[in-house]
């Protein structure tokens, strides 16, 4: 095992992918000369060469597009935006275009694309540039979205989505690239897309979540363990299509659940992971669902304001204690 931070493990697995297939190729904003906006892509120009590397202007319409083509023609183009907030300015082509071709032709086109790059509140980066996209593109049949919260995982998925036909929606983190570190094998390995993971064992509640997320319900449980509240962790690495089974599987094993994400709380994931639940394994509940968010304001530039918009470990080990009866 190699003990590698966030941002290393998805340029292991973006050099071991192109290594490996030769019609893969990265496209962005910097990723090039530059290394990359957060260093992903470092080394990758000078052992694939500019061809395989592709450095593009500020036109994420237009890069996103010329991906989607690519993929329609043969190749597996890697699309990294320099954030998910400039994202929006290529929707049209990721919801309308690599999203629906493969129905519209009659399952002529296959569009084997990863879009990818850092969603999420940093620090300071203010309300646009703060955003958790994953409910926006969770909605759109057609497409995969994935969102890991580990090292390990990040590499695995990532080479997963690369060799998937489909289109993938590959959200990392900012604040992760450097600050998680983690084993990663080091032989090759892939993590299934669509399986959720049991992160932290536990008998009396779960914590579903995904991304940062995971590394705060993990250290709510710390905390209170301590107050013999034993807390599961569920990482659900892919938001779509979602692991339905292992959600239900555990409520049913620990009779209450919390449902953690960053972004706001109307019309979000865990809007659809409690609705799950409710129809699953509604018998199953000794309490009430809760759902954890940031708030429903566009995130502040403020140090202390964007403090109290974003979801953290004592927002969680709070309403854990709620739906424990413990509050």
């Amino acid at each position: 095992m190699a003990v590698l931070t966030y941002r290393e493990a998805l340029n292991d697995a973006l050099r071991e992918e192109m290594e490996r297939d030769d019609s893969t190729f990265i496209i962005g904003e910097e990723v090039g000369e530059y290394d990359g906006a957060y260093k992903v892509t470092k080394g990758l120009l000078d052992q694939f060469g500019e061809w395989r590397v592709r450095d593009a202007p500020i036109a994420e319409l237009g890069f996103a597009g010329l991906g989607v083509g690519a993929a329609m023609a043969g190749l597996r183009p890697i699309v990294e935006f320099m954030t998910w907030n400039f994202a929006l300015l290529a929707i049209d082509e990721v919801v309308n275009a690599a999203a629906k071709m493969f129905q519209m032709s009659g399952g002529q086109y296959n569009v084997p694309i990863v879009f990818r790059g850092p969603g999420g509140a940093a620090l300071q980066l203010a309300a646009q540039h703060s955003q958790s996209p994953e409910p926006w593109y969770s909605y759109v049949p057609g497409l995969k979205v994935i969102a890991p919260a580990t090292a390990k995982d990040a590499k695995g998925l990532l080479k997963s989505a690369i060799r998937d036909n489909d289109p993938v929606v590959f959200i990392e983190s900012e604040i992760m690239y450097n600050l998680v570190r983690d084993e990663v094998p080091e032989e090759e390995y892939l993590t299934p897309i669509g399986k959720a993971e049991v992160k932290r064992e536990g008998s009396d509640v779960t914590v579903v979540c995904h991304s940062k997320m995971v590394h705060q319900a993990l250290a709510a449980a710390r905390t209170l363990e301590k107050e013999e509240i034993d807390v599961e962790v569920l990482d659900l690495r892919t938001v779509r299509p979602l692991d339905v089974d292992a959600v239900v599987a555990s409520v049913k094993k620990t009779n209450r659940a919390v449902v953690a994400e960053e972004g706001w709380p109307m019309c979000n994931v865990g809007a659809q992971v409690v609705d799950d639940i409710q129809r699953e394994a509604f018998d199953s509940l000794d309490a009430p669902v809760a759902r954890v968010n940031g708030l429903d304001v566009p995130m502040p530039y403020a140090k202390n304001l964007e403090k109290l918009a974003t979801p953290n470990a004592d927002h969680v080990a709070a309403a854990v204690r709620h739906v424990c009866y413990a509050d």
